[in-house]
């Protein structure tokens, strides 16, 4: 029979039991551990004997239905229980944690950094963007023993989150890519996503942690600064580590970059535009902290293919297609284009669809980046989603096509030859789906 309510120090004793967590019954492996999580539309209790009968060893659950289960783990909140396990965990591992957030580049930094630091250390990092309030627990518990560093990717789309996720991961480094127009619904306006964003670093000061800071970037440098000033203790950052301190020299960005460090080593990279090269700097920053040699940092960032819808360069046919299709705000699509107008080809198409989560700014918001798509004079403009009209008063001769189904269509009776496309929109676009018909 269940005991009643866990302890967080019970429920640990039971997931060293198991071999790993997961929440989704399609994913259940043998003897892990199932979190029975709600949602505003599913109800994780009522697969809980699926999950035990499919492999699991335990599930953890807040339905007191189940109490009489005994592999049934009941607690009063079972993603609570789930934050508090991995807070738990953490405690545990006594290895260099580094934290890391920002508007974009996440993703990408945090898988240049891992690859950098996996030359010389055995290194988990966040797999794919398991970066919220449930991403982030699943992360930490996944890194076992055999490892001797991490690097965790947050994201946020209000205030409060990322303390939340410093509260879990308990960072002793930290990075915040760059502040941009990302989620700015959420986190009402630019402003509070200067203040959610800074909470990394805020976390950092009051845990005496080590950040690294582009220096490059005024903003980064100012809420540095201004950390300094407020924390009236003490306690402030251990150190702060100012990239890049040697000088790397941009060769080119586009088609892809290339760049020569400071010893004069040319690298040429898989990833286009100055947006990576700085991601690539706070790589070799991080790398050269830990103690990676300068030529193997070289080589992991050199080494280092994008394949999931990030910058991914396809050719298909005589075509080139720049699929980037991962996600778009105002900030990352400017520099998805403006790097693209730099791309030197002899006929070039931009696919955009909507940028979601601008709230009350997105009508403005797409209406300037109509201003900046016919200052770069592409050949051909497509635009998808609900909120792109509002880009047409810039773009009189633009393709507009609401629907994905439609743009499907119009790709099949307007086939490209020798084009450079680039493709870009929101996760909730899924303009990816594009690429079969290009």
């Amino acid at each position: 029979m269940s005991i009643g309510m866990r302890s967080t120090a019970e429920l640990y004793s039971k997931f060293l039991e198991c071999t790993g967590v997961s929440t989704d019954t399609r994913k259940i492996t043998a003897d892990c551990l199932f979190v029975a999580l709600k949602g505003d539309k599913f109800d994780g209790n009522q697969f809980a004997e699926q999950a035990l009968a499919s492999g699991a060893r335990y599930a953890l659950v807040d339905d007191p239905a189940l109490a009489h289960h005994n592999r049934c783990l009941l607690t009063s909140d079972s993603l609570m229980a789930l934050q508090d396990l991995a807070r738990y965990h953490r405690q545990t591992l006594n290895i260099p944690v580094i934290g890391l957030t920002g508007s974009n580049g996440k993703t990408t930094t945090k898988e240049l950094i891992a690859a950098v630091l996996s030359k010389n250390y055995s290194t988990y990092a966040t797999i794919g963007n398991l970066n919220n309030h449930i991403g982030v627990p699943l992360t930490l518990l996944s890194i076992t023993e055999q490892y001797e560093m991490a690097v965790v990717e947050m994201g946020a789309n209000h205030q409060k989150e990322i303390e939340l996720l410093c509260s879990i991961a308990q960072p002793t480094h930290g990075l915040i890519t760059n502040i941009g127009k990302a989620h700015l619904e959420g986190f009402g306006g630019i402003e509070g996503v200067r203040k959610g964003k800074g909470e990394l670093y805020d976390y950092l000061a009051q845990n005496a942690r080590t950040v690294f800071i582009n220096s490059r970037d005024t903003t980064l440098t100012a809420m540095y600064r201004e950390r300094l000033k407020s924390i009236r203790s003490e306690t402030t950052f251990a150190e702060a580590i100012f990239y890049p301190g040697d000088p790397v020299e941009l060769l080119q960005e586009s088609p892809m970059v290339s760049y020569r460090d400071a010893e004069g080593h040319e690298v040429t990279t898989h990833l286009p535009g100055r947006h990576n090269f700085e991601n690539m700097l706070a790589a070799l920053a991080i790398g050269q902290y830990f103690g990676v040699s300068v030529a193997d940092a070289n080589r992991a960032i050199a080494d280092y293919n994008p394949t999931n819808n990030r910058s991914q360069l396809i050719h298909k046919g005589s075509n080139t297609i720049l699929l980037d299709a991962y996600n778009a705000n105002p900030s990352s699509m400017a520099a998805a284009i403006r790097q693209f107008a730099a791309m030197p080809a002899k006929r070039k198409v931009v696919i955009l669809g909507d940028m979601y989560e601008l709230g009350d700014e997105s009508p403005a918001e797409h209406a300037a980046l109509g201003k900046l798509i016919a200052d770069s004079q592409f050949d051909v403009v497509i635009l998808a989603g609900k909120d792109m009209q509002h880009a047409l008063g810039s773009l009189p001769k633009a393709y507009y096509i609401p629907d994905k189904f439609s743009l499907h269509n119009w790709l099949m009776d307007h086939p490209m030859t020798d084009t450079h496309i680039l493709v870009k929109g929101s996760r909730g676009m899924g303009l990816e789906s594009v690429v079969p018909f290009l």
